[in-house]
């Protein structure tokens, strides 16, 4: 695997605040920062206060390092969070975030008539919902994913995005270019920005920004990606098979493919990174339906009773509330989890075993997608801490459960500029 020498300094924008990984073309992390956007602002919306929190962060990581060493710097941002701005890059009105829906029916009915069925920019909290509804702000010079914006506060570039971000704002990445079928929703030309692929070459770091920081003029700042794609590339997958698992609040996986997958009726489309794709989809079981019954501490004591090698085969599937999408999509799919075994321990086991269940299930659906066999996976989420939880999936899943390189998204987006992604370890 070749890589490009010198430091990589990743940058992850997140709901929360800001991070920053310092990482040597070996893969080493070599130093850290975070700033917490609570600490400068009750209001996580306010752009501002997202510059203020990055400038911090990467002050913070450049102090334990020498400036002049950083060779590229790149930012992940929260997928399908947009502002539009002037032509000095002032945003114009707050921020439509990642969550945030548009009411607006006509330019809902106008994506749903004209979008292919493939098409991510469906949906009322979709990037291309969202730009539309921008872009008739006065005075609106570009309409900037998140992850974009912090990165010209590097570059001095508004014009320019990534892949991944751009694909709920309408991107077709398998043509790698805005599709036609764009223009007729009666957005400006020119405020949707060029598109690179996600790691490609910016530009040069501007003359302000090496002033600012102390950076080399030489440094370069390469296209993004969004804070999921970052996550998984974090964990150090690179090969078609692998999966990545988050035992979270949900369960979400992933998975590298050679060819593109989408399946709307699942929620499921494809990201490209390099010459391959990251398919994925998240269930509603997960940390949220176990912390319904039992708290983090009564969590431990039981999962400490738990024999991983041991089956109930109860075959349990886990939710709150009716409803699911992936790997069934059935809105009216009832949760299953009876009969309650005695003790506590065997009835938590239980839960764990179908969340299992489903996350085997989820992975031979992408299969069935067209995705290639799974042939490891490493797992992020409170959850990876979890040994019985581990045993457990090992013994359902049959495949190598490796450990994950990082789960920092910084990190993820450290690689990505580095170039561990590339085709040469694929052979």
């Amino acid at each position: 695997m070749t890589q490009r020498p010198g430091i990589a300094i990743g940058i992850d924008v997140g709901t929360s605040g800001v991070r920053a990984v310092a990482m040597e073309a070996s893969g080493r992390i070599t130093a850290t920062a975070a700033t917490r956007l609570a600490d400068i602002t009750a209001d996580h919306r306010d752009p501002q206060a997202w510059r203020i929190a990055f400038e911090r962060t990467l002050e913070q990581v450049l102090a334990a390092l020498d400036p002049a060493a950083v060779a590229c710097l790149c930012v992940d941002g929260t997928s399908g969070t947009l502002l539009a701005v002037d032509a000095s890059g002032r945003p114009l009105a707050d921020p439509l975030m990642y969550h945030d829906p548009v009411r607006d029916a006509d330019v809902l009915t106008k994506i749903s008539r004209l979008a292919p069925r493939e098409s991510a920019a469906h949906g009322a909290t979709s990037g291309l919902a969202k730009a539309l509804v921008l872009a008739r702000l006065p005075g609106v010079a570009q309409v900037m994913h998140q992850a974009d914006w912090i990165a010209s506060h590097l570059s001095g570039r508004l014009d320019l995005t990534d892949e991944n971000n751009a694909l709920k704002t309408g991107y077709d990445p398998v043509r790698r270019e805005w599709p036609e079928w764009i223009a007729a929703t009666g957005i400006k030309p020119g405020l949707l920005p060029r598109v690179l692929p996600a790691g490609a070459r910016m530009g040069a770091v501007s003359k302000a920004a090496a002033k600012r920081f102390g950076l080399a003029e030489t440094a370069a700042v390469m296209a993004g990606t969004t804070d999921g794609c970052a996550s998984f590339l974090a964990t150090g997958a690179t090969r078609p098979g692998e999966g990545v698992t988050a035992l979270g609040s949900t369960l979400t996986v992933k998975l590298l493919s050679r060819e593109p997958l989408f399946a709307p009726q699942f929620g499921l489309y494809s990201h490209r990174l390099g010459d391959l794709w990251l398919a994925g989809g998240a269930s509603n079981t997960g940390g949220n339906v176990l912390r319904h019954f039992f708290d983090d501490a009564r969590l431990a004591e039981l999962t400490d009773l738990i024999d991983p090698a041991s089956e109930l085969g109860l075959h349990y599937y886990p939710l709150l509330k009716a409803g699911e999408r992936f790997p069934i999509n059935d809105p009216d799919l009832a949760p299953r989890m009876v009969p309650r075994p005695d003790q506590d321990h065997h009835f938590l086991q239980a839960m764990l075993e179908g969340m299992a269940e489903v996350e085997a299930l989820a992975y031979q659906r992408l299969g069935e997608l067209g995705a290639p066999a799974l042939v490891s996976i490493r797992t992020v989420g409170g959850g990876a801490r979890s040994a019985a939880w581990r045993g457990i999936r090992q013994r359902t899943l049959g495949v190598p459960l490796l450990e994950a390189r990082s789960d920092e998204a910084a990190a993820g987006t450290a690689r990505l500029a580095l170039g561990f992604f590339t085709t040469e370890d694929r052979r």
